[in-house]
């Protein structure tokens, strides 16, 4: 039976597309300044189903306005973290201060919409968007499908487009969606019985044996269970991470028991932002406009960022009546101007990390060891923004040595 279409209603001054973090903190600065907004979120819960390990950055949180947060939300917070190289050699970082949290993706994406919802943004759930309604190159809205298979046509003023790495809304408007060939595939397992873990500190494994293009990772929970993942270039993930559970000399002995409880798959984007994330009465944000850092693939702190931009973006382009392209640029520059520099290093780490081998990558951190470079990062609190921490750092001896031994090994690589 085809579905039932009704006539167009006008519901909000901004639709966004996607309930995640991105979605809900974009509609919430959006409610905040003064826009009616409805969110259209496609599954029938908040936060589930849950991709992201939701390991992140204190600081950053802190400085978007959501920390602390509730014992609820976060599971555990790392001070430390231990890298172990293809060889086996482990090089440890201890910082003076927690800096990172883990927390529970379903729990905060929650509590987001729930901070949205109190501001005055409407939510409807089991409502997938198909398509834009577009007239005369201008984004007016979009049509919806409801869970009864019914679609409805609903106009805005402006939408902001957080659906996710899909990106399949925004291929409708001829935006030039994120560059396919630099995607990893992830999976991550919730896993119990985990044993030999230092609970402040986060496990991070390399090596293209175990997690070619990307790396694993491990993080703990209070309560003797933890988050286990890793992404690839290439092959599957499941099997690359079963084995590295089963045969990586430390993972093994930390996880040749444990019981698996959970599993989820999802790509990444290493890319780096598309080149142009708005159009005519439409904007971007998240992983649908590849606003993720290649170094790690987290995408929530950038993509909040982002989002915070869109709402005050977005909200001055109402108030003048200009949705136009030509305006809306604002938002691709406001996000530069933030963010531009720290994607640049992060490209060019990426870059160089894809292109050592594990012998170099393991010669690099037995020097780095020898080094003493975890005493030059002891007092370290940006771990987002990695090119200003980088620049903020390279002075000390012992990081210079590291980055120019870095470089030295990249020029090898790559004759």
């Amino acid at each position: 039976m085809a579905p039932s279409v009704q006539l167009m209603k006008t519901v909000s001054d901004a639709i966004v597309i996607g309930g995640g973090p991105v979605g809900s903190f974009a509609a919430l600065n959006l409610a905040k300044l003064g826009a009616k907004v409805t969110v259209f979120e496609e599954h029938a819960a908040i936060g589930s189903p849950s991709h992201c390990a939701g390991h992140l950055s204190i600081r950053s949180l802190r400085n978007l306005g959501l920390y602390p947060l509730s014992g609820k939300i976060v599971e555990n917070t790392f001070s430390a973290a231990n890298f172990y190289s293809p060889m086996g050699t482990k090089l440890s970082v201890r910082l003076a201060r927690p800096t990172t949290a883990a927390v529970n993706r379903t729990f905060f994406d929650r509590y987001l919409a729930e901070k949205a919802e109190a501001a005055g943004v409407h939510y409807c759930l089991s409502s997938r968007v198909r398509s834009l309604l577009i007239d005369n190159g201008f984004v007016k809205g979009v049509n919806v499908e409801q869970k009864d298979t019914s679609e409805e046509k609903v106009s805005a003023k402006i939408v902001v487009d957080a659906e996710g790495i899909s990106s399949r809304i925004l291929r409708q408007t001829g935006l030039p969606a994120l560059n396919r060939d630099r995607l990893v595939y992830a999976v991550e397992m919730e896993v119990e019985n985990v044993k030999n873990v230092e609970l402040d500190a986060v496990e991070v494994f390399l090596g293209k044996n175990y997690a070619p293009g990307f790396y694993a990772w491990l993080i703990p929970r209070l309560d003797g269970t933890a988050k286990v993942g890793l992404a690839t270039k290439t092959g599957n993930p499941q099997e690359f991470l079963r084995r590295l559970m089963l045969k990586h000399p430390v993972a093994s002995k930390q996880l040749g028991t444990a019981r698996i409880t959970r599993i989820a798959f999802h790509p990444m984007s290493l890319g780096g932002p598309i080149s142009k994330a708005y159009s005519n009465g439409f904007i971007a944000v998240g992983d649908a406009a590849s606003q993720v850092k290649p170094t790690t693939g987290g995408g929530v702190i950038f993509g909040l960022t982002c989002a915070r931009i869109a709402a005050q973006v977005a909200r001055e382009a109402i108030r003048r009546n200009d949705l136009s392209s030509n305006y809306l640029q604002l938002y691709q520059k406001r996000c530069g101007d933030t963010l531009g520099f720290d994607f640049d290093v992060m490209l060019r780490i990426r870059k160089v990390l894809d292109a050592l081998s594990d012998e170099k990558l393991d010669s690099a951190m037995r020097f780095i060891a020898r080094l003493g470079l975890d005493k030059a990062l002891r007092n370290v609190e940006e771990i987002d923004f990695q090119g200003q921490a980088l620049l903020k750092i390279s002075t000390k001896p012992a990081m210079f040595a590291a980055l120019a031994y870095f470089l030295l090994l990249y020029l090898t690589a790559n004759p």
